[in-house]
């Protein structure tokens, strides 16, 4: 066998080898199987994901993002928890409390899950429930004070104002400057007919923040005694959030019967009617 012969079939043989390994290669392709963690870094990040959609808004896309979160990754409390926020959203309050309910069994000592089960239990109108849920988030987070705050704000509805007034306090004393706590202790002492403590709680809360619901209160409170600061006071207020005119959305606030009663003759005074007019005119477009 000559020279160029041997050196053919060498070459020969070479590109059978490599050919039939190439095509072995492309009937056996290759699979990359994840681990376990790398399943649970995914969904952790596809909760990320969804979290941050529910915060612009995006809740249909949250909704799907958490669930399909919740379907890589069922033993993550902080994932059930973000889907259940996506399913209050959305308004699905029954879903969201079994999601809740999951969350629970894998991590019953994370407060969140109570005070989220709170919320949604207000929505339905199941206040007793709301309540309970509460307390349960307090006994693990003793110093949440807006945990408090919503404990009031129940006892508020209730009419159990002294109960409420306690409540707010524990609140404000956790947060000193919280004057939404403030705030409702004032709107409290104003059904007990404590006016003058009403006025110095509203005062109290406008230091913190010029808000239109203790502007609008204050006004409430000294329309007789000061007709002229009243007026004045009742107008930044309905030029800072045009939806306190509404008596419905005061209601919405836990504003009482007495409030209420005394804001509405408030309003009608004739210095105020372009005021009330343009209010409900912003509301209507917004609407």
């Amino acid at each position: 066998m000559n020279k160029f012969l041997k050196k053919t079939i060498l070459i020969s043989l070479i590109f059978f080898y490599f050919f039939q390994v190439e095509k072995i290669q492309a009937i056996v392709p290759y699979y990359y199987l994840p681990t376990i963690k790398n399943l649970e870094e995914q969904s952790l990040y596809i909760g990320k994901n969804a979290y941050q959609l529910l915060y612009f808004g995006q809740y249909e896309d949250s909704l799907n993002l958490a669930k399909l979160a919740v379907k890589i990754n069922a033993k993550d409390e902080k994932l059930w928890l973000i889907l259940a926020e996506a399913e209050i959203a959305n308004k699905q309050y029954k879903n969201a409390l079994n999601s809740l309910n999951k969350a629970e069994q894998i991590n019953s000592n994370i407060s969140e899950i109570y005070f989220a089960k709170s919320n949604v239990y207000l929505r339905i109108s199941q206040n007793a429930k709301a309540k309970s849920a509460l307390e349960k988030g307090i006994k693990i987070e003793p110093n949440n004070h807006k945990a408090f705050f919503q404990l009031g704000n129940i006892l508020l509805m209730e009419k159990k104002y002294l109960e409420a007034i306690k409540l707010f306090e524990k609140s404000i004393k956790i947060k000193p400057n919280f004057w939404q706590a403030i705030n409702n202790q004032g709107l409290a002492y104003f059904e007990r007919n404590n006016v003058n403590l009403s006025i110095k709680l509203f005062e109290n809360a406008l230091l913190i923040e010029e808000n239109a619901e203790p502007l609008l209160g204050l006004a409430s409170c000294i329309k007789v005694n000061d007709t002229k600061l009243a007026i004045q006071l009742a107008k930044k207020a309905l030029a800072k959030d045009p939806k306190y005119v509404n008596y419905d959305y005061r209601k919405e606030q836990l504003w009482g019967e007495k409030l209420q009663a005394s804001t509405e003759i408030l309003l009608k005074n004739e210095q105020l009617k372009k005021d009330v007019v343009l209010a409900k005119s912003k509301i209507s477009e917004s609407s």
